[in-house]
């Protein structure tokens, strides 16, 4: 009885799945697209934010449907209440798997820049997305590199200490261990870097999808 009256006063007791009337074979038909998730990760400077923005219009110039999820702009909005403590982290990456699959769901080829130094919570956003529409895309770019473009002055500051918590420099980056796609943007500039990840969503029929290449 305990329990059952525990259960009657949890709000989510009373919340319901609701299935959608449209099909993702539909959507794809309509956009002339799958919805995707190309999640790019790795160390700050690597350059997520540039490369995803600059797919994002590689696409849209093609006639395709894309957005960019950028780690600053969700902190402006949704996540502006999170810090940078493991705990804040963990839930900062919680929330933007979610959206994203629902970005992913509703067609869109979804474009996310985010550290999400941990492996458990990148495998936590694989985990919402059918499988085939999820890409784990690490930008592997050696500290020192990163360090050296340092666009936003962070290293700096996380070396005097006044920024705690900072991957690479005094919280850690757990590197991915089976990424479907690696690139290092030390050895590609930005148009060869999103040459790749267009060929592979090509090939893999995300554009266009029933159409011969």
């Amino acid at each position: 009885m305990d329990q059952q009256r525990k259960n009657d006063n949890d709000p989510r007791s009373n919340i319901v799945w609701h299935e959608a009337r449209v099909s993702a074979a539909d959507r794809a038909q309509c956009l002339r697209q799958c919805g995707c998730v190309l999640w790019l990760t790795g160390l700050s400077g690597c350059g997520k934010s540039t490369l995803a923005r600059a797919l994002e219009e590689r696409l849209i110039r093609g006639g395709h449907a894309a957005y960019v999820l950028d780690g600053d702009n969700i902190r402006h909005g949704l996540n502006q209440g999170l810090g940078f403590s493991p705990e804040d982290r963990r839930e900062n990456i919680r929330r933007i798997a979610h959206v994203s699959a629902l970005f992913a769901d509703a067609g869109l080829v979804t474009l996310t820049a985010f550290i999400s130094p941990y492996r458990a919570e990148r495998e936590l956003a694989r985990s919402l997305v059918p499988a085939g529409r999820f890409y784990e895309v690490w930008l592997d770019v050696p500290l020192e590199v990163c360090e050296a473009r340092d666009p936003k002055k962070l290293y700096r500051k996380a070396r005097r200490g006044e920024i705690a918590d900072f991957t690479g420099i005094s919280a850690p980056y757990e590197a991915p261990e089976r990424p479907e796609i690696v690139i290092n943007t030390a050895s590609y500039d930005i148009e060869q870097s999103v040459d790749i990840l267009m060929k592979r969503l090509e090939q893999d029929g995300i554009l266009n999808p029933g159409q011969e290449s």
